[in-house]
């Protein structure tokens, strides 16, 4: 989301006046990079409380599946009681988003205010538009919020569909769930919604951690270690829309690179790519919990991130390292519950191949070379970006999904991973041989 990570995608184009702002999280992020934001500033008298979603009487609690592909959490809901639409299940985001305008045009949704806004670059303009009154229905679910204001961009400018490898239609902010308690499953593949009388974490064995609320999103303190036996306390924002374990703001004397990181593409914004680097943090800890050899993205600081809108924050703690729990988050108390799920001693392995990947075509199973790191098993392979594959092993592309090839690419070191690409109309064999980037 940053040309910082943090540095802000949009800011609305006004001809005078001043106004509070109202800042949405979208945590779109390319494969386990990066975070976008959208930054809105909405006049007070046009800024209400989403009405979120509520279960019908004699109900305590229901449980919504989701999808988890490509460490992102995907919802079904439906829009208006017609479409389906596959949204990114987002603690991170303060508003929930529709990136498709063509679908609330074909059901005559009326806008509310149209936003002009600008891009990273500064150059590229957006449009967003207001929606009021919209009625979500969570799909096989009682769960309904009949009466929520939603953000509509003009043209999907953030292609989630690339990165997750799936249809995504927008964000839900998570906190339209926030009058129950929320508990997310990652191994199960389920958000159960229940009220507070008839559920208590702590007897089931959850440990209960404070959290801050601001701007409807939660703050936890963590510890992190880096190449010292000293741990820096730190505020990370919990973003379930983020598919990455770790994305921290390097801009203090307490939060310095650790001695081994790549340069690294991190995100990408409206206007080009966003840089900085990737490592490893010796260890991550929350009360008791501990994890070590936690896979990390990095942003040195620059002007734009010395706001209130960071509301101090060192960075984000994503699913890569929040699926090693089940989750319970109680908006209502400012707590966050956790307890160790099975995936608790998992690696954090990373890409051995150094090539980053983007899903493509009518059914996002074309894959194509975004990037390739110089001195990777990729480059040494000859793999340039454009480059298009076409099959894995003896396995056509066009049966998998974006999500399977990158496990290949995750293999141990030394295996040989035979690619047939597309370059310029013509086939090409290649063998990448992994191994260790970080």
């Amino acid at each position: 989301m940053p040309a910082g990570l943090f540095k802000f995608l949009s800011h609305l184009i006004r001809k005078s006046g001043q106004l509070p702002h109202f800042c949405m999280s979208m945590s779109a992020v390319k494969y386990s990079f990066g975070l976008l934001f959208l930054c809105l500033l909405l006049a007070p008298a046009k800024a209400r409380t989403q009405s979120g979603f509520r279960m019908p009487p004699g109900v305590s609690q229901t449980v919504w599946p989701f999808e988890y592909v490509n460490n992102f959490i995907v919802v079904t809901v439906t829009l208006n009681g017609t479409f389906p639409l596959k949204m990114i299940f987002d603690t991170g985001a303060e508003h929930t988003v529709l990136c498709r305008r063509e679908l609330s045009d074909l059901l005559g949704i009326r806008y509310d205010r149209e936003f002009r806004l600008l891009g990273a670059d500064m150059k590229t303009e957006l449009v967003a538009y207001l929606a009021r009154n919209v009625r979500l229905d969570a799909l096989n679910t009682p769960l309904s919020a009949p009466d929520e204001d939603i953000l509509v961009l003009q043209e999907d400018y953030f292609r989630f569909e690339s990165y997750a490898g799936i249809d995504i239609h927008g964000i839900l902010a998570a906190n339209a769930l926030s009058g129950y308690m929320i508990r997310i499953n990652y191994l199960q593949k389920t958000l159960t919604i229940v009220k507070h009388e008839v559920f208590s974490p702590e007897r089931a064995g959850y440990t209960p951690f404070p959290a801050e609320l601001y701007r409807n999103k939660m703050y936890l303190r963590a510890g992190l270690g880096f190449d010292t036996d000293s741990v820096s306390a730190a505020k990370l924002l919990l973003d379930t829309g983020a598919a990455l374990p770790l994305l921290l703001i390097i801009s203090d004397s307490t939060l310095k690179l650790p001695p081994a990181v790549l340069p690294s593409q991190i995100g990408m914004g409206l206007g080009g790519y966003l840089n900085g680097y990737v490592g490893r943090v010796r260890e991550f800890s929350a009360g008791h919990f501990r994890q070590t050899g936690v896979i990390s993205y990095f942003q040195v600081a620059d002007s734009m991130l010395k706001t209130s809108f960071l509301n101090g924050r060192a960075g984000i703690v994503g699913n890569m390292l929040l699926d090693r729990f089940q989750l319970v988050l109680d908006y209502r108390e400012s707590v966050v519950w956790l307890k160790p799920s099975g995936n608790f001693r998992k690696k954090y392995v990373y890409d051995r191949s150094g090539m980053h990947l983007l899903a493509s075509g009518t059914s996002l199973n074309e894959f194509v070379v975004e990037s390739v790191m110089n001195n990777s098993p990729a480059a040494e392979a000859g793999i340039l970006p454009g480059d298009r594959i076409i099959q894995v092993g003896i396995v056509p592309a066009r049966i998998l999904r974006l999500q399977d090839v990158l496990k290949a690419l995750q293999k141990k070191p030394g295996k040989k991973i035979r690619l047939l690409i597309l370059r310029n109309g013509v086939k090409i064999r290649k063998t990448v041989v992994l191994r260790n980037l970080i």
